[in-house]
């Protein structure tokens, strides 16, 4: 599966944003319990199952481009 690169870096600032709003969420962007759950859930696995599978594991939701937006002021 291939990607346009420009497409492709955008699409990782969303999965970046999106996870660190789960930091953020809870008031404490070093969260041992997000910490963990992102390591096990998302970073452990690899290549093992499919990658949006493993966000939404992680995440309890498909990535949100809200965080990026917001983050870029765009929203």
């Amino acid at each position: 599966q291939t990607c346009a690169l420009p497409i492709c870096y955008t699409w990782a600032a969303v999965l970046d944003a999106d996870a660190f709003q789960a930091f953020k969420e809870t008031g404490d962007i070093y969260n041992p319990k997000v910490a963990t759950a992102f390591r096990k859930k998302l970073l452990e696995k690899g290549d093992t199952e499919d990658p949006m599978k493993l966000y939404h594991d992680f995440r309890g939701a498909n990535p949100n481009p809200d965080a990026l937006l917001k983050r870029r002021g765009l929203k």
